[in-house]
């Protein structure tokens, strides 16, 4: 019977031949996970404004709702109630949207920031490797002529 070759010495030497360098891919990694906490917290503080716009939404909508279910002396009373009330509503609702608009714009405008900073450091530590691997191989093709 035929031995089957044992490829694992023969790929032990194949990929030592061609050193990795994992420097950069840490620095991917940190650089990944910094982004992420920063993208992290404007999430986070976007939910905690929110939170608290609906909370005092739904405070002043209870606050006003106790107001239309007391009782009357007059049946046109709860026509008036009734009407202030969606008219309040109405109002609170719309300066509740334009401060929930006002966050989302935040979010956007700081996502936005983030993101381009990444990207230019990203371009930055792109071309450090380029040279710096340019640099590499230069040093070995002379070595290489020279012997």
């Amino acid at each position: 019977m035929a031995k089957t070759q044992d490829f694992t010495a023969l790929m032990k030497d194949f990929m030592g031949a061609f050193p990795v360098d994992t420097s950069a891919m840490e620095t991917a990694f940190k650089n990944t996970a910094e982004l992420n906490e920063k993208l992290s917290a404007v999430v986070l503080g976007a939910a905690e404004q929110s939170s608290e716009i609906s909370t005092k939404w739904t405070k002043d909508a209870l606050t006003k709702m106790s107001e239309v279910s007391k009782a009357k002396t007059e049946p046109a009373d709860y026509a008036k109630a009734a009407t202030d009330f969606a008219s309040t509503s109405a109002e609170v609702a719309a300066e509740n949207m334009a401060a929930f608009a006002e966050v989302a714009k935040k979010v956007q405008m700081d996502t936005v920031e983030l993101l381009m900073a990444a990207g230019k450091d990203m371009g930055e530590e792109a071309s450090a490797a380029v040279k710096k691997a340019t640099n590499e191989v230069t040093t070995a093709a002379k070595k290489a002529a020279a012997k």
